[in-house]
């Protein structure tokens, strides 16, 4: 018999009383709770809340990176680079959402929740692929998505459109080699030209 979900309100103010301190806000937002924590007490954050007996948050549902680098724009300022997760309770019929801030913009690291959850461990490596996210402990951290050769993160909001290489078979070389991109920039509008009287009909 699956459990009656609680109100938002009062999930809330469980996780809140939950993880005290160590939360640095729990907030509700169209009928979901978040919660924001720093890197240094997000494993913390995360063991409480799959093993309070209030939360009991056992699956990890999606984990993914977050850049933030154009947010200033919108008057958002702080960390550029987040790791978000979605977790839920089987027990309770109740989900979450954590957001830990990464402390350094050019070398974002959080810690690994792989050993709190298995399902972590290829969430952690498609954020680490895509954004350049280290995820510390993590047992197996490698590209998961793009080529062993790739340069770059392509989901930074700084990475270019075409990327940095190219690759193509060389029929010489017999093998697969890398190149600087050569797409020019070009315009991807179509272009539309009628001739006149279009569309007058016959007389």
């Amino acid at each position: 018999m699956t459990a009656i979900a609680i109100h938002p309100e009062k999930l809330r103010d469980v996780v809140a009383a939950a993880l005290g301190e160590k939360a640095r806000s729990v907030t509700l937002a169209l009928n979901e709770v978040t919660v924001e924590v720093s890197a240094d007490q997000y494993l913390d954050v995360m063991q409480t809340l799959r093993n309070a007996p209030d939360c009991k948050f056992e699956m990890l549902v999606d984990l993914c990176g977050v850049d933030y680098s154009t947010y200033a724009e919108v008057g958002r300022d702080g960390a550029r680079f987040a790791v978000v997760s979605h977790l839920m309770s089987l027990t309770l019929n109740q989900r979450l959402r954590v957001r830990v801030l990464c402390a350094d913009d050019d070398f974002p690291v959080v810690p690994s929740v792989n050993p709190i959850w298995n399902s972590a461990s290829w969430f952690e490596r498609e954020a680490f692929d895509l954004f350049g996210i280290v995820f510390e402990g993590h047992d197996d951290l490698r590209r998961i998505l793009t080529d062993y050769g790739f340069i770059g993160h392509p989901f930074r909001k700084d990475f270019p459109l075409s990327g940095y290489v190219e690759m193509r078979y060389d029929a010489e070389q017999q093998r697969v080699v890398y190149q600087p991109v050569t797409i020019e920039p070009r315009e991807i509008t179509p272009r539309i030209i009628r001739e006149d009287n279009y569309g007058g009909g016959l007389h």
